[in-house]
């Protein structure tokens, strides 16, 4: 299960970015409670990612991507309630919406394709 240095990246920085949304939404019991879910959610994937690349056995990788999954899901539903709400405007949430979104793709395809790709066996001699 090699590293995807790329994704690893791609991941690092949208946790960055999230907790960058996170300190700018407002001081009020909605903004609060966004701000913790979506700290939390936003950057867990990073470091399943990370666990998931160091995974010891396929079965176990796919399950750190799932979890990354997952938690993409949500982050992607607190950052459409963000915008929905208009706690933050709509035009600094696109990118990482979009971010978002991608990510998810990125994984899910992942996941695929480390459940379909067939077993290797060690050649006998």
């Amino acid at each position: 299960m090699g590293v995807n240095h790329d994704l690893s990246e791609r991941l690092l920085d949208f946790a960055a970015r999230a907790g960058k949304v996170v300190d700018a939404l407002p001081n009020t019991r909605l903004g609060k409670h966004i701000a913790g879910q979506l700290v939390r959610s936003g950057t867990s994937p990073a470091p399943n990612y990370e666990e998931g690349c160091a995974a010891e056995s396929r079965a176990d990788f796919v399950h750190k991507l799932s979890i990354c999954l997952k938690e993409l899901r949500e982050s992607r539903a607190w950052i459409k309630l963000i915008i929905k709400t208009d706690l933050l405007p709509e035009a600094r949430m696109g990118e990482l919406l979009d971010e978002c979104e991608q990510l998810c793709r990125i994984m899910g395809q992942s996941i695929i394709t480390a459940k379909n790709k067939p077993r290797t066996s060690v050649p006998s001699e």
